[in-house]
């Protein structure tokens, strides 16, 4: 009988694509019996992952106290060997399965404590108080947890004193995707850059793109296109007033398919997050993306990022709060097609050589392997040391 993971997030969207996409597929593919218990409208199953919907609830408050009391009800129901919890939020839960003799795993997207005082829906001294509570609860949790999985380096460097099975898992894109379109002829692509994000805000440089597509030149063709929702709603309304808006399109929130589609007609891909500690330590997806669809970056220049850049010679680095150094990049990009073109070629070949989901998910299995074994070991040893007359009651 395979052993059976129990997926939580009350946060995320089912198909989000690191926990669905990525790391519950992944688990299915190699056996485990996956239930993933997140906010939607209807349970199914999806590539041999079970998802069974949690009521949504629409404010902030209400999903961190109903939303997360209906999952750790549900949570118990699955009775399963390990669980995988994917929000802060969430972390009482996986305190109570621990204390009821569960694995529990800690998967750790951001440094949170790092990026609260830069919420923009919390004032200023709110967020850096709340993130010293934070960091304590978090900390203090780490050292009971059955294992961590954290999404960056710098995230596990905070982690390990903590844990013995701390691991980094890295968001980088599927290969599988590169194949959901076919590679465009580059004379053939659009001269429009393209920012494909999980939203459209002034912290992921909402603001500096659009002004920067304002200071170019009147022969220069770009457009920019922009995936997304805005963050606020009334951010469109404010970007709108920007002379650049005349050279936006908007794409709207596009699946997976569109997302692809897009990178695969633009020349170019915009990763501009303000500098912020959290922002700059993080490695964002739609880097890795941009790259797997051959197209050149243009990114902030914060250390890791033109690390990363410089490194596989993918793009350009510029000040992600100067919309004159922002347009100089896209008109050169787009000035020197060939050059463009060799950028796109070298971080596509950085993507499947080494900064792909393949390699990731191996360190993902081997620590699920590590505790569904101890999960096996401590098993037989209570059938072991339970005595004939209670093992024959069928009791557990």
């Amino acid at each position: 009988m395979s052993a059976k993971v129990c997926v939580l997030t009350s946060a995320h969207p089912p198909f989000d694509i690191r926990i669905f996409h990525k790391e519950c597929k992944s688990l299915a593919a190699a056996g485990y019996d996956v239930i993933l218990l997140a906010p939607g409208e209807r349970d199914q199953i999806v590539d041999g992952v079970r998802l069974r919907a949690i009521p949504k609830s629409h404010t902030r408050l209400g999903r961190m106290t109903r939303t997360v009391r209906r999952i750790y009800r549900e949570a118990l129901k699955q009775a399963a060997d390990v669980y995988h919890f994917h929000d802060p939020e969430l972390i009482p839960i996986g305190l109570l399965l621990r204390l009821r003799g569960r694995k529990v795993i800690y998967d750790v997207h951001e440094d949170l404590p790092r990026c609260m005082p830069y919420k923009p829906y919390l004032p200023r001294w709110v967020g850096r108080f709340a993130a010293r509570i934070v960091e304590l609860l978090e900390n203090g949790a780490a050292r009971v947890f059955s294992g961590v999985v954290a999404a960056t380096p710098v995230i596990a460097t905070r982690f390990c004193r903590l844990n013995k099975r701390v691991v980094v898992v890295h968001n980088y894109p599927l290969m599988s995707e590169l194949a959901l379109a076919p590679d465009a002829a580059w004379e053939t692509r659009e001269p429009t850059i393209a920012y494909a994000g999980s939203s459209v805000s002034v912290q992921r440089g909402a603001l500096e793109m659009v002004r920067a597509m304002g200071l170019l030149p009147p022969d220069c063709a770009a457009t920019l296109s922009l995936a997304g929702p805005f963050s606020p709603p009334s951010l469109r309304e404010e970007l709108a007033s920007e002379p650049g808006w005349k050279r936006v399109q908007v794409c709207g929130v596009l699946d997976r398919a569109g997302v692809v589609s897009l990178l695969q007609r633009a020349r170019a891909g915009f990763v501009l997050q303000r500098p912020e500690p959290n922002a700059m330590a993080g490695k964002p997806i739609k880097m890795f993306e941009y790259m797997a669809a051959r197209i050149p970056v243009i990114s902030a220049d914060f250390p890791l990022w033109r690390q990363i850049v410089d490194g596989a010679g993918c793009g350009l680095c510029v000040d992600p709060l100067n919309p004159e150094k922002i347009a100089e990049a896209i008109h050169y990009l787009l000035a020197h097609p060939q050059e463009s073109e060799a950028m796109g070629r070298r971080g596509r070949q950085a993507v499947v050589e080494r900064l792909n989901w393949d390699r990731e998910k191996k360190k993902l299995l081997a620590l699920y392997e590590e505790l569904v074994s101890a999960v096996a070991v401590g098993n037989a040893a209570r059938e072991r040391v339970m005595p004939a007359e209670y093992k024959n009651s069928g009791a557990r």
